[in-house]
């Protein structure tokens, strides 16, 4: 526990320092071919705009790489990047034979920590690739978000916000990083009770350009409409219970009984596949 929290542990400004400080600590910058650079296998971040690359690119081109990358030894002539992936790729695109690096010791877990930190304070993250940064720190460097707070410098809310989208499902998740939706539509149906009207309401988001405000507003309604249904059902009576238990143990499958208050009610039968269902239909037959 102690080891995965070591690098962290010595705050964001260990990890994240300036230019002048790597100089003294690793004796200047070092030029290294960009064939000897392998990518860093804990990369957080997924999405590289290929125009936003282009554009570095050019400017690279013309000034040079302003500020070095930074990358740990793995063997002979051989280099895996720690931070400055966009850096990297970019003096790729220029045809650039070799970048400035700065030399850090690390080990994985180092590795990860410093590769998460880093990529979290970046103003060009999408909000989910910041969600998996943080769910990563929390669940392989074993940090409680208290801890992880202390040590990114933002709020708990903050972090507890953010891991929420994760709950999301994969349709609106993708939604947001494409920006399609804001954070503020993501987090407004995050209070949507089931997948299914959450991506009903996400498409209607799409097709009829709802505002946040529309969006919290339609959900505060549905919540309402929920709880009011909530509230009209009634406790099943032992008879009631005795019903359902017999149809499980005589259809074998799942039985929900639901009885409002207003003496209206549901009998549901479920099954899980298609042969479930066509034993179904021949035990309700008597076939």
């Amino acid at each position: 526990m102690s080891t995965k929290k070591s690098v962290l542990g010595r705050g964001l400004e260990a990890l994240i320092e300036d230019a002048n400080t790597q100089r003294n600590e690793f004796s200047g910058v070092n030029k290294i071919s960009v064939v000897v650079i392998e990518n860093n296998p804990f990369q957080p971040r997924t999405n590289f705009n290929e125009d936003s690359l282009n554009e570095l690119a050019e400017s690279i081109k013309a000034l040079g790489i302003i500020q070095p990358i930074t990358v740990r030894k793995i063997d002979d002539n051989k280099y895996q990047l720690i931070s400055g992936e966009r850096r990297l790729r970019a003096a790729k695109i220029a045809g650039l034979k070799d970048v400035p690096a700065f030399i850090r010791d690390a080990d994985d877990n180092g590795m990860l920590e410093m590769s998460l930190v880093e990529n979290i304070q970046r103003e060009d993250l999408d909000p989910i690739e910041i969600a998996i940064s943080y769910n990563r720190l929390i669940e392989e460097c074993e940090l409680t978000q208290e801890e992880l707070s202390e040590r990114v410098g933002k709020q708990r809310t903050t972090i507890t916000n953010f891991l929420r989208l994760l709950k999301l499902p994969p349709e609106i998740q993708l939604g947001l990083r494409q920006q399609k939706i804001s954070v503020g539509h993501a987090r407004a149906l995050i209070n949507v009770d089931d997948a299914e009207t959450q991506i009903m309401l996400y498409h209607q988001i799409l097709r009829y350009d709802f505002s946040v405000r529309k969006v919290e507003d339609i959900v505060r309604e549905l919540s309402i409409a929920n709880n009011k249904q909530i509230s009209k059902r009634t406790k099943l009576t032992s008879e009631l219970k005795q019903l359902r238990d017999k149809l499980i143990k005589q259809y074998n499958c799942k039985v929900d009984i639901k009885k409002l208050s207003d003496g209206k009610g549901k009998i549901t039968l479920s099954v899980k596949s298609e042969d479930d269902f066509n034993n179904l239909i021949n035990k309700l037959f008597n076939k």
